[in-house]
């Protein structure tokens, strides 16, 4: 029978490139969270997935030479890859591009627009594209973004507002009768503080100076402000229906029980989206959970400073839940957490292989070897025994008041207490010593059916966070895994069960010779490497490529894009033709006037930034030392303009 229902959602990650392991933390933790629930026996809905929209989206395609579309195809696809990796159970993975809820975003707009908290006005202030954020003058730090500390650029365009500060008061109200709702407590002040006392201003909701974003539906030159978009796939992907009936997920689940989000993006979750709720009569969720960041010894992981590490690339060197232990254990509750290679080495060998791993190894084995793996009875109990089974009976009531109020590295901290309490307990009571003797054979196989149980216990309760490592345990025991009901008695293990063989499940790591392997593995992948090569094609499949030399009468910045170049180009034919590209970031529109270059002639012309570009030009692409580098193809400028490849 379901002890109730539990909707846990991560932020939706912005599908502008792969995650790295800061970021994959929060997938983690959350799925940490919900594997601890269903074990309780909740009935669990558990949703993560990819922001689609903006600006910065629509750059980086630009760049990259593709639409918008196949860009977050390709990041969504990899960002999904690293999910799954990390053996994280998620329910549903959601897309912002996904057109149902295209839909119902143009239809949750139009709804404001007729209650009266959207308008349209004109829009002048700083916007940060990378954070797709915007800020007053008072605001800014040192004239940069106060989130990201990046460069901000000053827009002016008509745009539609949503009536924020219409919902300052109803906000404070909110989160004073609900002292929960926002985590931890350090969160709820800032916002509190830094913007609900000073008075919220209203919120520009809509763009006209890019494309990719959901078109407003009344208004279609408008696209939808990406985080009105983003923040209702927690209520639009469970059935929401702004204009009819309601999905069944959606009735059952919502509100959400937990937002679990990163505490840089606290505002838009606690401020903007409850504000949205109102504005449409919804319920609010119950909380939000502001998690810290993980950071590197050297602070923040940025790819422009060189020290972010991935996901895959730590699992390739330490496994999957050497990773998960880690991320989940080292993050305080309320303040960020540091990694390194070193920090990694040296919890897994304290940690997993001295105190679970040799626990594990030596009960399984000392079964084996005693009893030819045969549990007998526990009758023979002593003083010393009642201590050991005592703490086991009460772990699983402390991790679950931990779990509750989101400590997740405290209640793995009450797993690993009663597994240094089961290692003092093999001190204590020498198994190997009771082995000697025939007489002593009772009593050694109690105290070894104490040690499997309390290993038995202690894998269930680690199955969240370590779940591979709990089967694995599990198999050694030759049982099922253990649901909750069974952890609240000791003597479910049978008289009579055979178990199984013992294997090593974390094994000690040499810091020596890791960090030579370590140095090895990043050395093999910044090395300079060739693509794969495609598939065959024809010759008749490449003829119909018109690749032709063309000269570079002139170019210029786009307006209003940070990536996009014009050319105009002599292609041989006596006619100018106008080509985008977006290299700006490696070449100034001067370096490039009066060179060769190739192109592709015969692509359908396309829009960009309102401007039609006739052709596609021809470049090198490769990543070195983490950034992505470009070399535009140039020829002799012997060769004459309208030359074509072949």
């Amino acid at each position: 029978m379901s002890k109730g229902k539990f909707y846990l959602s991560t932020a939706i990650a912005y599908a502008s490139g792969k995650p790295h392991i800061g970021n994959t933390y929060e997938i983690v933790l959350a799925d940490a969270i919900c594997r601890f629930k269903r074990m309780e026996g909740y009935d669990v809905y558990f949703q993560t997935g990819t922001d689609e929209h903006g600006q910065k989206i629509q750059e980086k395609a630009e760049a990259a030479g593709v639409t918008p579309q196949q860009f977050v195809d390709g990041t969504a696809g990899e960002i999904r890859r690293i999910w799954d990796l990390m053996n994280t159970s998620y329910d549903r993975f959601v897309r912002t591009t996904d057109p149902e809820h295209e839909r119902k975003i143009q239809e949750i707009f139009e709804r404001m627009v007729q209650n009266g908290d959207i308008y349209k006005s004109k829009y002048e202030g700083w916007y940060c594209t990378p954070c797709e954020s915007f800020w007053t003058e008072s605001q800014l730090v040192d004239h940069k973004c106060p989130d990201c500390g990046r460069e901000v650029k000053w827009a002016e365009e008509e745009a539609y507002f949503f009536r924020l500060s219409k919902y300052t008061e109803p906000l404070r109200k909110y989160i004073e009768e609900h002292p929960d709702f926002i985590q931890p407590e350090a969160r709820k002040n800032e916002m509190i503080n830094n913007f609900l006392k000073p008075g919220l201003q209203d919120l520009c909701v809509s763009r006209t100076s890019f494309s990719w974003g959901i078109p407003v539906k009344s208004d279609p030159k408008h696209v939808v402000y990406v985080w009105l978009d983003a923040l209702f796939n927690y209520a639009t992907f469970p059935g929401l229906e702004p204009n009819g009936e309601d999905g069944e997920i959606y009735k059952k689940f919502w509100p959400a029980d937990v937002h679990l989000i990163g505490k840089d993006i606290l505002r838009f979750h606690t401020l903007y989206w409850p504000a949205f709720l109102m504005s449409l009569g919804l319920p609010l969720p119950r909380q939000v959970f502001g998690h810290p960041w993980l950071l590197m010894s050297d602070g923040k992981m940025s790819k422009s400073k060189g020290n972010v590490l991935y996901a895959d690339d730590l699992v390739e060197l330490y496994g999957v839940d050497a990773v998960r232990y880690y991320v989940l254990h080292e993050m305080p509750f309320a303040s960020d957490g540091t990694m390194s290679h070193d920090l990694l080495i040296e919890r897994i060998n304290s940690d997993l292989a001295n105190i679970l791993g040799n626990l594990v190894n030596r009960t399984v084995s000392m079964q084996n070897k005693y009893f030819d793996g045969v549990v007998g009875s526990n009758a023979n109990l002593e003083p010393v025994d009642a201590e050991l089974i005592e703490l086991a009976l009460a772990t699983p009531g402390k991790c679950r008041e931990k779990m509750d109020t989101l400590h997740v590295a405290d209640a793995i901290d009450e797993i690993f207490t009663l597994l240094r309490r089961a290692n003092k307990y093999v001190d204590e009571t020498q198994p190997w010593v009771l082995g000697r003797s025939e007489e002593t054979k009772p009593r050694l196989a109690t105290v070894l059916y104490n040690l499997l149980e309390t290993v038995r216990i202690s894998a269930a309760l680690l199955r969240p966070f370590l779940p591979e490592t709990a089967e694995r345990i599990f198999a050694q025991l030759d049982l099922p895994v253990s649901d909750w009901d069974s952890l609240l008695s000791f003597g479910a293990i049978p008289q009579g069960h055979k178990i199984g063989q013992a294997e090593i499940l974390f094994a000690r790591i040499d810091p020596a010779k890791k960090a030579k392997e370590i140095e090895e593995f990043y050395a093999a992948k910044n090395a300079p490497q060739s693509d794969p090569v495609l598939p065959d094609v024809t010759i008749d499949d490449f003829a119909k490529c018109d690749m032709r030399v063309c000269k570079v009468l002139a170019c210029e910045n786009v307006k209003k894009s940070d990536k996009l170049l014009r050319f105009t180009l002599d292609d041989g034919s006596g006619k100018p033709r106008q080509i985008l590209s977006g290299i700006a970031k490696f070449y100034k529109p001067e370096e490039l006037v009066g060179k060769t270059v190739v192109a592709i002639l015969n692509l359908p012309p396309r829009k960009m930034m309102g401007l039609e570009s006739c052709g596609m030009l021809i470049s090198a692409v490769k990543e070195e030392n983490g950034e992505e580098k470009l070399h535009l193809l140039q020829l002799d400028d012997a060769v004459p303009a309208g030359s074509r490849l072949c």
